[in-house]
């Protein structure tokens, strides 16, 4: 994936980002994530350092609350802000670009994981049959037909049982890292609508 910004481009954003008010370092990373929709969230590893250079720039202060320290624009931090607006204008433009980017990507990795579910799914009904056939699940006063029928109908539900058990879990995993956003949900709801209407279309021919 191609860096989320230029360089210098997040030296300057967090610039911006300060010019309201102090901030601490979370709530840095977090307006940052919500600029980006929830699809890119930088590390406090990304953000720390920075901060520290543009304190050393003399361009952020710092005041330290108990274990938390926030930091705010300096004098010399608003003129390098002001005397770059135009350029700040351009970072701005590039990160609706990004957020578009990384939204298509999203939407690209989710549907390849659908089509490979969709190929599993495909390949073990295929085996369900082929055992089906093979064993026959013939009782005492029912037909050979209808035994295969009934085989193949517990096989779809153990597979539709099974999709819906992965999906719960990717969507809880997801979410146990606070990274669900409403990228993925619109994403996901695409992709099951387009599910449902094929499966429809499956079982009307």
């Amino acid at each position: 994936m191609p860096p989320v910004f230029a360089h210098g481009a997040l030296r300057l954003y967090l610039l911006a980002l300060l010019e309201d008010g102090a901030k601490h370092g979370y709530d840095l990373i977090k307006a940052l994530s919500d600029r980006f929709n929830g699809t890119y969230s930088p590390s406090a590893g990304t953000i720390y350092p920075r901060l520290a250079k543009l304190e050393e720039e003399g361009l952020v202060s710092t005041h330290v609350d108990g274990r938390r320290t926030s930091y705010s624009l300096t004098d010399a931090g608003r003129r390098e802000l002001e005397s770059r607006r135009e350029e700040l204008s351009g970072v701005e433009n590039d990160i609706s670009a990004s957020v578009r980017r990384l939204a298509d990507t999203l939407r690209e990795d989710i549907g390849s994981n659908m089509r490979s579910l969709r190929e599993e799914l495909a390949s073990t009904t295929r085996q369900a049959r082929a055992e089906a056939a093979h064993h026959g699940y013939v009782k005492p006063g029912t037909s050979a037909s209808q035994a295969r029928a009934t085989a193949l109908s517990q096989a779809a539900e153990q597979l539709i049982t099974g999709f819906r058990s992965e999906l719960l879990m990717l969507v809880r995993l997801r979410k146990a890292h606070g990274e669900l956003n409403e990228t993925e949900l619109d994403a996901l709801r695409t992709i099951l609508d387009r599910a449902r209407a094929e499966a429809k279309e499956l079982f009307r021919s």
